[in-house]
């Protein structure tokens, strides 16, 4: 089996959707799969982390049993809004092979609405992997448009988490792999992530 490329986006989608995952203590996440949208708690002034990678959110959430994240969202939006993101997104960290200088990072940083970040992908026992994982941190608009406009359903994939957990912690992996989302590699070309790619430091998505 191949090792993907180092820097590569890879999800569930559709010719018009993509699935990106969230994890949120049960006031926010439940109302928002009961609902299809977010409710009236969820803070739009704040930075929201999305992330295609169902692995990498079993990660950052542990495996939905985390304090405050003990409710996972499998998030379907539009291709064209999450594209949107991208192209206007910046590097949550300075590069010098892209950035002039620091200030104009952090000159790029203050007014984009989105900003992405690479982190090791994981395999099913939590595991980094050589390759990364997107995350994309939306803010202002692109956070206001996110819940307003792009958001085509909401499910609660708890329990999928859960029972793909209880196979690891059973050492039967071959049945779990079998229960993860099928993510492929999205279709987006060097001219959108080339400037979202350089080597640089990495923090961790919050």
């Amino acid at each position: 089996m191949s090792v993907p490329p180092k820097y590569q986006i890879r999800a569930r989608y559709t010719d018009s959707t993509v699935t990106v995952h969230q994890a949120y203590d049960p006031s926010i996440g439940l109302p928002a799969a009961r609902d299809g949208r977010f409710p009236a708690a969820w803070k739009r002034d704040r930075m929201t982390w999305i992330k295609p990678s169902f692995l990498w959110m079993m990660y950052r959430c542990g495996w939905g049993l985390k304090e405050g994240q003990q409710t996972v969202l499998a998030v379907e939006i539009t291709r064209e809004g999450f594209e949107w993101a991208l192209r206007h997104a910046c590097l949550s960290h300075f590069v010098r092979e892209i950035h002039s200088d620091h200030d104009a990072w952090k000159r790029e940083l203050r007014r984009s609405p989105a900003r992405v970040q690479w982190d090791p992908e994981r395999d099913l026992r939590l595991t980094a992997l050589p390759y990364r994982s997107l995350q994309l941190g939306l803010a202002g608009e692109a956070t206001r448009l996110y819940a307003d406009r792009w958001i085509v359903g909401v499910r609660d994939v708890t329990p999928l988490a859960h029972e793909i957990h209880a196979l690891v912690r059973d050492g039967r992996l071959d049945d779990a792999r079998t229960k993860l989302p099928e993510e492929r590699p999205y279709p987006v070309g060097p001219d959108l992530l080339g400037r979202l790619v350089a080597e640089g430091p990495s923090r961790s998505a919050v």
